[in-house]
């Protein structure tokens, strides 16, 4: 069996039975290093848009006109387009060479960031934001296997730790950027923003990148049956999940539809790549001990990591009343920690088993949810600190080790299958953590609304007490009419009912993403040991 240098594997841990004499890790090249992190801004990029646009989606669609049901397809068309180029990339990276096809890309990236700032209706925002998504799809596994194949293994725990920056760092960061950004300057900017480090990028990108020629010859043996099936399987799939609670999920005729669409498309793009002779993706890596549960456990990752962006700014906005800007100051405490936690896990990894570290990650990522699970109409900015913080912490544990031990071992034919099926699972498990958790909002608001109603009845004499509390105080505040004065007395106890209604139904939330991350750190304990590993090791 031969070696490669360009083999994914973490570090040796150090522990005994680890090699002790293991040579000195080669000397990596600054144009090397140029290339991974222009390659991991452009990642960090292409993720904050996801974010930095859900945070003043509101002020978008009052922009631009477009309606409250509808303005919720300018950031599905970016999720379509990014989730359905995320497994082309590795492919199309080898047909227009690596340098011309993520140059392009990012070039492409930043126009049409800009662009989106000059959208003058919602049709044109939906297609500008359809092209982004798909050019700043690119940028993510572009990143992640430019890491696993330029560095050699000693080094890319260095490289995965940047690449969790944009990971997990750029999904926290977001709606403090966006909010900022919206209630100071206007929500042009949020798009406007990419202009100044996507130029610094595409400069380190020509500059460390070298020229190959393109291989235009590999479209003819393309595998075009699995590229269809997937794109259309992909796009279903994630329509369904973005606008399927909106829509009633099967009560909707078009949702009913789509989903069958899904069906079938994914499950014969399933059958092409298992027969192929060239596939697309190489699904087989999922057989993979290491791969396989590593897969699971980032897909977890994606469902927590995605779903608590999206429940604590709706929970703030809905509950207590925070503008985008006020939001984004309480949740850049689950990111700035990170800044300075990531840069030392490479070093933690040395020393400690990178399983133990994940493990550690997700613990506390889970722990940081189950610290919400008591909510109180008296809890903002204050309570969430301690839980933010420690969800930091978690997160720039995890990123990191589990992208290391789960790629340990990829040869680097395969690097682009793992890019893809890594980085894909993760944002399909945000999407479908989003779209699980409004479907559980909603159906966990009504029954918490429905189990306080009968509580409230007029049979308890504290209710009795609390409408005539209500009504004197209506007819003391200038409503004559001691009908009307009773009637906003039932108003307003309904109101202090569905807004605890809600409370309890976001606790519950935060009680579900725990659950999903022990799941995750189950997976997680399934990994198996990882040291130095000859090509075609599997796990």
């Amino acid at each position: 069996m031969t070696t490669d240098r360009t083999i994914v594997d973490v570090i040796p841990t150090g522990d005994a039975g680890s090699p002790a004499a293991a040579p000195a890790a080669p000397v990596v090249s600054a144009k090397t290093w140029l290339a991974v992190i222009g390659s991991t801004l452009g990642a960090f990029m292409a993720v904050l848009n996801i974010q930095i646009v859900n945070a003043s989606l509101a002020d978008i669609q009052g922009g631009i006109g477009a309606g409250i049901d509808d303005g919720g397809w300018i950031s599905t068309s970016y999720l379509i387009a990014e989730i359905v180029v995320i497994p082309l990339s590795g492919w199309l990276a080898q047909v227009f060479s690596v340098r011309i096809y993520l140059l392009t890309n990012a070039l492409l990236f930043l126009l049409f960031s800009a662009a989106c700032a000059l959208a003058q209706d919602l049709s044109q925002m939906i297609v500008l934001r359809a092209v982004q998504g798909f050019t700043g799809g690119v940028l993510i596994p572009m990143a992640f296997t430019l890491i696993i194949t330029l560095l050699p293994k000693a080094k890319q725990p260095i490289g995965l730790a940047l690449f969790a920056i944009s990971a997990t760092f750029a999904p926290a960061i977001g709606p403090t950027i966006g909010g900022y950004l919206t209630e100071n300057f206007g929500w042009e900017y949020i798009f406007y923003v990419n202009v100044v480090p996507g130029a610094a990028m595409i400069a380190m990108l020509y500059v460390s990148l070298e020229s190959k020629p393109m291989r235009l010859s590999l479209l003819r043996g393309g595998d075009w049956a699995g590229i269809i099936t997937m794109a259309i399987g992909l796009a279903a799939l994630q329509t369904v999940l973005e606008e399927g609670n909106k829509d009633d999920w099967f009560g909707s005729p078009f949702i009913v539809r789509l989903a069958v669409i899904a069906a079938i498309a994914l499950a014969l793009f399933v059958a092409i790549e298992l027969t192929a002779d060239k596939p697309l993706l190489n699904l087989r890596l999922l057989v993979r001990r290491n791969f396989g549960f590593g897969v699971l456990a980032n897909l977890l990752l994606g469902v927590a990591l995605y779903g608590s962006v999206y429940v604590l700014p709706v929970y703030l906005s809905r509950i207590q009343g925070y503008n985008s800007e006020q939001i984004g100051m309480v949740l850049a405490w689950t990111g700035l920690p990170q800044l300075l936690l990531i840069p030392m896990v490479p070093q933690l990894m040395k020393r400690v088993d990178p399983r133990i570290v994940i493990g550690a990650g997700f613990a506390l990522f889970s722990a940081s949810n189950f610290m919400n699970i008591y909510m109180t109409k008296d809890y903002a900015a204050d309570q969430l600190f301690w839980p933010n913080v420690i969800r930091a912490f978690g997160q720039a544990l995890c990123f990191a080790p589990l992208s290391a031990v789960a790629t340990a071992g990829i040869e680097s034919e395969n690097a682009g299958s793992a890019s893809a099926l890594f980085n894909m699972t993760r944002n399909l498990g945000g999407a479908i953590g989003i779209a699980a958790l409004q479907t559980l909002l909603t159906k966990r608001e009504q029954y918490h609304s429905n189990v306080l109603t009968q509580s409230v009845s007029m049979f308890e004499q504290a209710t009795r007490t609390r409408v005539e509390q209500l009504t004197q105080y209506f007819m003391n505040h200038g409503i004559i009419d001691r009908v009307d004065s009773t009637h906003r007395a039932y108003v307003a106890i309904g109101k202090v009912v569905q807004k605890q209604a809600f409370i309890l139904a976001f606790s519950d939330t935060f009680y579900v993403l725990g659950a999903a991350l022990i799941i995750a750190l189950l997976a997680a304990l399934l990994l198996k040991k990882s040291g130095p590993l000859e090509a075609g090791g599997a796990h």
